[in-house]
C-alpha cells in the first residue's frame, strides 16, 4: 500500500469520525435524534406514520369534544323540557277540577300554561354555535316555526367521527321530542288552554301530556347513552394519544445524557485518531522530492 493510499484512507476515516461528531453535536443542541431524513430513513418513515396517527387522533379528540358540547346542550334543554312538562301536567290536573275552580282560576291556569308553551317553544329552538340541536342539519336557524312546523329533514342527523370506523350522533330528534304541527306539544297546550277557557274538562288531555313526557324521557335517555359512549371514546383516545407520543419520542427525541456521553467519547476518539495518524504517516524522501 502506497503512502498516498494510506493518507487517503486516513483522511476518509477522520472525515467519517468528524461527521459522526457533528451529528452528535446536532442531536445535543436540538435534542432530536432525527434532524433530517438521511439521519435514519427507516426511523424517519416510522416517525411519519406515528405523526400521521397523532394528527388523526387529535382530530378525533376535537370531534369528541365538539360532540360532547352538542350533547350537553341537548341534555340541558331536555332537562328544562321535563320540568316544564311536569308543571304543565300539574296545572292540567288542577284545571280538571271543574267543580272546585272559578272561571277566574281557570283563566289564571290558562295564562300560565300559555307562558309555559312559549318557554317550551323557546327551549325547542335551543342552538349550539348557531345551529339548532333539535333540527339535525337544518339551516333555518330554528327547529320550530311559530306555526309549530318542524324545519328538520327526516333522517337528517348531525354526527361526529370519533374513530376510523366509529361515529356518534350528537343532535336530538326534535320531531320525536316535541311532535310537529297540530300533533305537537305546543298545539296540545293550546288545546288545553282553549278547553279551560271554553268550559271543556281538560282531564282527557292528561293522557296526551303523559305520552309526550314519555317521548321526552326516552330521548333524554338516548342522549345520556351517547354521552357515555363519547366519554369512553375520549378516555380511549387520551390513552392512544399518550401511546403515540411515547412512540414518537422514542423515534425522534434524543436522550441528552446519552448523547453527551457519546459526543465526549467521539471527541476523544477523533483526537486520538488524529494523533495516531500523524505518527503513522511520517514524511518520506518522496514527499521532499515532490
Amino acid at each position: 500500500m502506497t503512502t498516498a493510499t494510506q493518507t487517503a484512507n486516513a483522511q476518509r476515516n477522520l472525515q467519517l469520525s468528524l461527521q459522526r461528531q457533528t451529528q452528535l453535536y446536532d442531536q445535543a443542541t436540538s435534542r432530536r435524534l432525527l434532524t433530517k431524513p438521511s439521519d435514519d430513513p427507516t426511523a424517519t418513515a416510522s416517525a411519519l406514520d406515528v405523526r400521521s396517527g397523532q394528527a388523526a387522533t387529535a382530530q378525533y379528540q376535537r370531534n369528541a369534544d365538539n360532540g360532547d358540547s352538542w350533547l350537553s346542550t341537548a341534555d340541558s334543554a331536555l332537562t328544562s323540557v321535563e320540568g316544564l312538562l311536569r308543571r304543565v301536567r300539574d296545572l292540567t290536573v288542577q284545571g280538571a277540577n271543574d267543580g272546585a275552580l272559578s272561571a277566574a282560576a281557570k283563566e289564571s291556569i290558562a295564562t300560565e300554561l300559555d307562558g309555559l308553551k312559549k318557554s317550551l317553544l323557546s327551549t325547542a329552538n335551543t342552538t349550539y354555535v348557531g345551529r339548532s340541536v333539535f333540527a339535525g342539519n337544518s339551516d333555518a336557524g330554528v327547529a320550530f316555526r311559530p306555526d309549530y312546523s318542524f324545519t328538520g329533514v327526516p333522517g337528517s342527523t348531525v354526527e361526529r367521527r370519533i374513530g376510523p370506523d366509529s361515529t356518534v350522533r350528537v343532535d336530538s330528534d326534535g320531531a320525536a321530542v316535541f311532535g310537529t304541527g297540530s300533533s305537537s306539544v305546543f298545539a296540545l297546550i293550546d288545546n288545553t288552554v282553549n278547553d279551560l277557557r271554553t268550559g271543556v274538562n281538560v282531564g282527557p288531555r292528561l293522557a296526551e301530556i303523559d305520552d309526550r313526557m314519555k317521548a321526552v324521557v326516552g330521548e333524554h335517555a338516548q342522549i345520556g347513552g351517547r354521552q357515555t359512549r363519547l366519554d369512553q371514546a375520549k378516555d380511549a383516545l387520551a390513552v392512544g394519544a399518550n401511546s403515540l407520543e411515547a412512540q414518537r419520542s422514542s423515534l425522534e427525541d434524543a436522550d441528552l445524557s446519552k448523547v453527551l456521553l457519546d459526543l465526549k467519547t467521539q471527541d476523544v476518539n477523533y483526537q486520538t485518531a488524529i494523533a495516531v495518524t500523524a505518527r503513522v504517516l511520517q514524511p518520506t524522501l518522496m514527499d521532499f522530492l515532490r
